[in-house]
């Protein structure tokens, strides 16, 4: 999945928390959240606040279904409100390679190659 595809996917499943995401569609939306952030905090506090909440609930639905691909449940997110650790572990998390069959969360993301 491309940066483009990867925006576009992510929005169109807004608030959907259910099925699974591939590494590159999380890690693309991952990248478009810290590019509108940077570009949110040169424009002022306003702006950014507004771009923040924007973004929160399809960086939500994107993690819990990067953690479905993985066979983890979404509510796994919440370790990260243990300092340092818990982001470590959702990066890990988010790097490792989806299961190749089906799990409780849905079938396996096909992706077309290029």
């Amino acid at each position: 999945m491309n940066f483009l595809k990867s925006i576009e996917t992510c929005f169109y499943k807004y608030i959907e928390f259910n099925g699974r995401a591939s590494r590159s569609e999380f890690w693309w939306f991952y990248l478009f959240v810290i590019i509108c952030w940077i570009i949110g905090f040169a424009l002022g506090p306003i702006i950014e606040a507004i771009i923040i909440l924007g973004l929160l609930i399809p960086y939500i639905a994107v993690q819990a279904r990067r953690l479905h691909d993985i066979g983890k449940s979404g509510w796994l997110q919440l370790i990260s409100l243990i300092p340092l650790i818990g982001a470590i572990i959702l990066i890990v998390w988010s790097a490792t390679e989806g299961t190749k069959k089906k799990n409780k969360y849905g079938a396996p993301i096909k992706l077309k190659k290029s």
